[in-house]
């Protein structure tokens, strides 16, 4: 009999539903694993892997644990007293307070045996805590729309007053104080009006960064959306300086000085719960200053490693590669590829209070409470190494380089991986088997790289197809076996096309990391110590199941995704 091995492995609500036969133990005890890797709740991931829906985990859950079950939907979830908890409560465990009655608290649960989620919900409120089971679909969906409720929407502040009085912040570090001259922009209300709505439009719009540039008869404004520059809007020419001078007020900047080029940041306190930082840049130009600012908004750095577009085998990789204790994890690709995004993904895994991170990141890009970030300053001696050292010597558990630029910082960070650290760090190169030779061409010896690198992730990111307009294509059978299809698929091959709607830009809507996951095997650690070159690396990652770049860009097209089109020219390498 399986049930009394059961027992052993699994416990609460996986062992009934065992029991119940709904689920089998080696599926139980999988999704009880993922769980535990992804930092979520086993109904969570119950739900995630879509073994069973929400109404049938719900009744179990009900039944076996004598707690009401409550169907959210029928409640006006405006009434629900939301502000009695802090946010991240309610994040951290998925639950959300229904309402008070006297001195007991109703709060909505998916997963009856996280009893954490209750003592730390009694000991802030101090009411009792009474859990009624939903849905964890529904609770989910129930718990944004009542945080978004308390939120201020950017989809308010679209003029008039708003956008005038909308809080803008310039970061305390960024160099010089503004020289005379700002009080004409600071006082100028069209301009400050025109700048906060080129800012909020941007972010609404879901660009990536903003581009502001002078020419001899003409200015312009374009903002990147999914990868791609388009053209918003042209202001008049004249307007040009005063712009220019606004942002670099509120970057704190020298608006004096247009003789060379200046960084800066730009914090906006959209509502009491999220600010969206812009990171400035400016650039004397033979007509004027342009201006790029890059939008560094927060929530992408919690989008969850599921939401990064890995396929099943590749995400299991990166977690059981950065659940390790020591060794090391390679991120690589061109600038634009989702680098940033990936590492501090892995980074907010990790970030629990038994474990002491530092990066070091040129510059740092999105603020992570309970990280030791450092700006790497050359001009001050403060480069990678430097910094790297300095972890070294204050008891690091997880160190982050933000990118292997030289034989020096190759050679701590492999050293730090070789002594019981956790080394994540990028490297631009165009594929994974490329990124080992890079580092035998810096210097590093391969006997080094063979024992502390454990993973590569190679990595692009496409535009993806707009879910309500695409469309299937018919191509030629020689186009497609061209691109890298199979013979024997193309009978059965549907491949979707952009046309372009409302909802969306040219036929995609947001973008989709295209991965190339590479452990180092004993036999591609051989390889590299041997002598091997990128070839050899190749053809043994090709037999050990690691698809090229562009296989995992076609598999993207199989599945409806992303065209053809887009993954032949993000994976043309």
């Amino acid at each position: 009999m399986a049930l009394p091995n059961t027992a052993s492995t699994l416990s609460g609500l996986s062992l009934r539903l065992v029991k119940d036969k709904l689920l089998s133990q080696q599926d139980a005890e999988r999704i009880q694993t993922e769980a535990l890797n992804n930092k979520v709740s086993f109904v969570t991931q119950l739900v995630e892997s879509k073994k069973l829906d929400g109404v049938t985990i719900a009744r179990v859950a009900s039944d076996a644990f004598g707690i009401p079950l409550f169907e959210i939907d029928a409640l006006d979830l405006e009434t629900a007293p939301v502000k009695l908890l802090d946010e991240k409560i309610i994040r951290r465990h998925r639950v959300l307070p229904l309402f008070k009655r006297g001195s007991r608290l109703f709060i909505a649960i998916a997963d009856p045996t996280n009893l954490q989620a209750i003592e730390e919900i009694k000991f802030h409120t101090g009411l009792g805590t009474e859990p009624i089971l939903v849905e964890e679909p529904k609770l989910g969906n129930a718990i944004e729309k009542c945080l978004a409720a308390n939120d201020t929407s950017l989809a308010q502040l679209t003029g008039g007053d708003d956008l005038e009085n909308l809080e803008l912040i310039a970061d305390q570090e960024t160099s010089e104080t503004s020289a005379a001259g700002g009080e004409e922009g600071i006082n100028d209300a069209p301009i400050v009006k025109f700048v906060n709505k080129v800012l909020v439009d941007a972010i609404n719009r879901g660009a990536s960064d903003i581009h502001i540039e002078p020419y001899e008869k003409t200015y312009r404004v374009r903002y990147r959306q999914d990868g791609v520059l388009q053209e918003i809007m042209t202001p008049p020419l004249a307007l040009a300086n005063r712009i220019s001078a606004r942002l670099k007020i509120l970057a704190r900047l020298d608006i004096a000085e247009r003789r060379v080029p200046q960084d800066g940041r730009i914090k906006m306190r959209v509502s009491k719960n999220r600010a969206i930082d812009f990171r400035v840049s400016t650039l004397p130009t033979l007509w004027g200053e342009k201006i790029v600012l890059r939008i560094l908004d927060p929530t992408s750095a919690t989008l969850g490693v599921e939401k990064l577009g890995f396929e099943p085998e590749q995400k299991e990789l990166f977690i059981n590669a950065i659940n390790r204790p020591q060794g090391m994890v390679l991120v690589t690709g061109p600038t634009g590829s989702g680098k940033t995004v990936t590492l501090y993904t892995a980074l907010n895994i990790l970030n629990t209070p038994e474990n002491n991170i530092s990066t070091a990141e040129d510059p740092v890009e999105i603020n992570l409470a309970g990280i030791n970030q450092v700006n790497v300053n050359e001009k001050a001696g403060l480069t990678f190494a430097a910094a790297l050292r300095a972890f070294l010597r204050q008891d690091p558990d997880i160190v982050m380089v933000g990118e292997i630029r030289d034989l020096e910082t190759a050679e701590i960070a492999i050293k730090a991986a070789q002594t019981g650290h956790l080394v994540l760090s990028t490297l631009h190169t165009n594929d994974a088997p490329a990124t080992l030779t890079r580092l035998v061409n810096m210097g590093v010896a391969p006997f080094n790289i063979a024992s502390s690198v454990h993973l590569i992730v190679a990595q692009r990111l496409g535009r993806r197809l707009c879910p309500n307009c695409k469309k299937p294509l018919e191509l030629p059978k020689e186009a497609l076996q061209r691109a890298g299809f199979n013979e024997n698929e193309l009978d059965t091959l549907t491949i979707y096309g952009p046309v372009g709607c409302d909802a969306c830009s040219g036929g995609y809507k947001g973008r989709v990391g295209i991965y190339q996951v590479m452990p180092v095997s004993e036999a591609i650690g051989e390889i590299i110590m041997r002598g091997g070159n990128q070839l050899d690396i190749e053809r043994q990652a090709l037999k050990e199941g690691v698809p090229t770049m562009r296989q995992a860009g076609l598999k993207k097209v199989r599945d409806g995704i992303t065209s053809l089109e887009e993954v032949e020219s993000v994976t043309n390498v």
